[in-house]
């Protein structure tokens, strides 16, 4: 069963207005931290609970705000990264289209907590009916004295912005966000210094992700520890997944870490299985920027335990024989599955959003589109999946940002672990017209 505590509450009627939500214990945590706890005493409560990033990275938040400097006289901004851009990722929209306020609230706790008076809700330029959806929960917020002036008579002045980008996925880096939501092009900054010293306009700035931010609500409201007994080791709490696919039951789930990866999959409280019967191909378990894993070892680690849906078990055994929990992007592949078509696609997509800061990146994930594109035609040879191999070990570890990994870790998993499906590709090229109708359903030029 589902363990739900950011989506207890999500199909109530009109549970996005303030009124429904307040009457479903909403804005509670703001008043039990305004008016009885210290902005150092939340801090340590996020850090009992174990909270980690829900963004993708999984860095403890307890820790990231302690980093946060407090120079005298000079003012410090809360950020929350809304631009979720991932591809397979998608529980982020869920959250602030069905539960707005839930966000709202974590953040005027997240602010007092870090000593903030002014934070931003910088959201994906595609999500514009959300845009409209936040802003007016703000509005409803300021109203109700939620936001503005000396919030529930506590003393404390909180302003709150809704900041939409402009379709660029390079902008879910923290630092090219900071930079686009300054006005300027989104490229990445070489780090040190790190946004918690100079961040946006060069001052002290926290930078989390959109579940992260709620999930410092139920923290507040229950206590860390509370928070801390949910889950397994490291992993605590719950986790928001997008799941999408070859299954019979796509959509957002909240899951307790620790259960069973081939429990989610085809149990019907969640993914139900693998649609038509099929038998399982691979999976993607946190968006595509992370390494695809065969059926064998999705299911169960190379040391023979069950793959867990947590940040250590699915990262057991490293990038050799795991992967990482990611943002939550669950992508399922069926047996009729191509990888090398998946890869393609994915292959495509960070070609586009690289910003060409770096050679590496810009470079070379265009050849990897190149090569992948001759697969797709048939023209490849055996030495392309080594020349695949080469590019992409010259692009990881060696750009600015993590855009690079991510285009480059997809590839490198599905040669070690699907190199015979690259190889066939060359022996028994596709038919022309097999290429045709592929190419034309994704409008890509057909020249090689």
């Amino acid at each position: 069963m589902e363990r739900r505590i950011l989506l207890e509450h999500d199909h109530v009627k009109d549970i996005h207005t303030l009124d429904v939500y307040r009457q479903h214990n909403g804005y509670k945590s703001v008043e039990k931290a305004l008016k009885t706890m210290k902005p150092d005493d939340i801090v340590e409560e996020v850090k009992k609970s174990g909270l980690r990033g829900r963004g993708g990275a999984g860095f403890p938040t307890g820790m990231k705000w302690s980093f946060l400097a407090k120079p005298e006289g000079v003012p410090r901004y809360l950020v929350c990264n809304a631009d979720e851009s991932e591809p397979g990722t998608f529980k982020d929209r869920y959250l602030m289209e069905r539960i707005p306020h839930l966000l709202i609230e974590g953040m005027i706790v997240s602010s007092f907590a870090l000593g903030v008076h002014t934070s931003y809700i910088y959201i994906r330029g595609e999500y514009f009916y959300i845009l409209e959806i936040l802003q007016k929960a703000v509005k409803e917020a300021y109203a109700a004295g939620l936001l503005g002036k000396n919030i529930l008579g506590s003393g404390f002045d909180h302003d709150m912005y809704v900041h939409p980008g402009a379709g660029a996925y390079i902008c879910g880096e923290e630092t090219a966000l900071l930079e686009s939501l300054e006005g300027k092009r989104g490229n990445p900054r070489i780090k040190p210094p790190f946004p918690a010293v100079a961040g946006l306009w060069g001052c002290p700035t926290v930078v989390n992700n959109v579940e992260t931010i709620a999930a410092v609500v139920p923290i507040v409201n229950d206590g860390g520890e509370a928070y801390s007994k949910i889950g397994i080791g490291k992993s605590t709490g719950t986790k928001l997944i997008s799941a999408s696919g070859h299954i019979n039951k796509p959509g957002v789930y909240e899951i307790e870490m620790g259960i069973t990866v081939e429990d989610f999959i085809y149990s019907p409280d969640f993914c139900g299985g693998i649609r038509n019967g099929k038998k399982l191909k691979a999976v993607v378990a946190g968006g595509s920027s992370v390494p695809i894993l065969p059926a064998d070892l999705i299911i169960t680690t190379a040391a023979g335990q069950p793959r867990l849906m947590s940040y250590e078990s699915l990262g057991d055994g490293g990038f050799a024989t795991g992967t990482m929990l990611g943002s939550g992007g669950f992508i399922v592949m069926d047996e009729d599955t191509s990888i090398v078509k998946n890869l393609f696609t994915f292959a495509r997509f960070y070609h586009h959003e690289s910003c060409g800061q770096c050679s590496p990146c810009r470079e070379g994930t265009g050849w990897m589109e190149k090569i992948l594109k001759k697969f797709m035609a048939g023209k490849a040879t055996l030495k392309d999946i080594d020349l695949l191999w080469d590019i992409q070990s010259k692009i990881e570890g060696k750009t600015i940002c993590p855009l690079g990994e991510a285009a480059a870790w997809p590839v490198a998993s599905a040669i070690r672990h699907f190199r015979s499906e690259f190889e066939e590709y060359v022996k028994h090229p596709q038919s022309i017209q097999d290429v045709k109708h592929y190419f034309r359903l994704n409008n890509i030029e057909q020249a090689v």
